[in-house]
């Protein structure tokens, strides 16, 4: 696998560097020596305490963006307004304006390459994807204001594409693993009370993408934008190992001692259920998410896993960390809580 040693020691600027994935990212750049800036909405005092130099302020804010570009060998774009639901224009001012924003600061600063995190759902369609590629064109519907405001991101990044700012953009599926504060713990928590169903025939295929494969990816994105040809593109990152989704939660949740799912909704059902809750919410004042969306609904319904052959061959990607491996360790540490918190 190709390493990153080249970009070894350049200073590095992590956009959400607060979040699941990012944190794993700064963690993995301190400990080859790099200097680290984190440009994040809140302070993190941890990451302070780490060694990273921590710029509490929104993507909106310019000053701020120019002052953490500025000496960047690389900017990690992980920022993002992340959900199944809400306000187009919440959306779009993150993901979209926040993005621009990074791109213009980027050019001012002069900085020399950008790696932006995507997302596979800028190709969702509403219909089963199997052994997808980047071929794929990207989603114009607006039933995901997540996945169409990072669709819309992603082809302003790649089209920023120029000499003095290569740039590239990573569509890691699902990232999971010891840590995950979102994915696996809703999951568990819905199965928990009973409030979580079986999506449609029950065996659509779904691919995942462990952390710490996801860190490997951007690292070697970089490396690949210091020695090779890659700018301008997008790649998918996965674990290259689909797995039935329903056991695949069923398996989990039987590890963990929870009874399996058991109880189904017809997709279509599903669908029609997440479109009156999105019009509800909508139209009344109510608080949260809904419990289903359109989006929703076909992400639990359908297959949805992708080839990562490209990353593979231009990256030099590899996944180190098994699905096998990934749930073991994931198991553990969630017994492990769950115990400290009877203790």
């Amino acid at each position: 696998m190709r390493t990153a040693g080249d970009s070894a020691g350049a200073a590095a600027l992590v956009t959400g560097g607060t979040g699941f994935l990012g944190r794993r990212l700064v963690a993995r750049l301190l400990s080859q020596g790099r200097r680290v800036t984190v440009l994040a909405r809140r302070p993190a005092p941890d990451l302070e305490a780490a060694g990273a130099r921590v710029i509490a302020a929104p993507l909106s804010d310019a000053g701020a963006l120019l002052e953490a570009a500025r000496g960047a060998g690389t900017v990690f774009h992980m920022a993002a307004k992340v959900g199944v639901s809400g306000r187009f224009g919440d959306f779009h001012e993150v993901n979209v304006g926040g993005t621009l924003s990074l791109l213009e600061a980027c050019r001012r600063a002069g900085t020399p390459r950008l790696v932006h995190t995507s997302t596979p759902s800028v190709v969702h369609n509403g219909r089963d994807l199997a052994n997808a590629d980047e071929s794929l064109p990207l989603t114009t519907s607006r039933s995901s204001p997540y996945a169409l405001t990072k669709a819309v991101a992603e082809r302003a990044v790649l089209e920023a594409d120029a000499p003095a700012l290569r740039t590239l953009a990573l569509r890691p599926h699902l990232v999971w693993g010891r840590g995950d504060p979102h994915l696996v713990p809703r999951v568990v928590a819905a199965a928990r009370a009973g409030r979580l169903r079986v999506v449609g025939g029950g065996g659509n295929l779904v691919d995942m993408t462990h952390v710490e494969n996801a860190v490997d990816a951007h690292l070697l994105a970089e490396a690949a934008l210091l020695n090779g040809d890659v700018s301008g593109r997008a790649y998918f990152i996965t674990n290259a190992e689909p797995v039935a989704l329903w056991p695949w939660i069923n398996g989990l949740l039987e590890a963990l001692g929870i009874p399996p799912v058991t109880r189904r909704v017809p997709l279509a059902v599903a669908r029609a259920a997440g479109g009156l809750c999105e019009a509800l919410w909508r139209v009344l004042p109510l608080a949260g998410e809904p419990p289903m969306t359109r989006f929703v609904a076909e992400e639990l319904g359908r297959s949805h896993w992708f080839n990562p052959a490209a990353a593979c061959r231009d990256l030099g990607y590899r996944p180190r960390v098994s699905m096998a491996e990934g749930l073991a360790e994931l198991v553990a540490s969630l017994r492990e809580e769950a115990g400290g918190r009877r203790g």
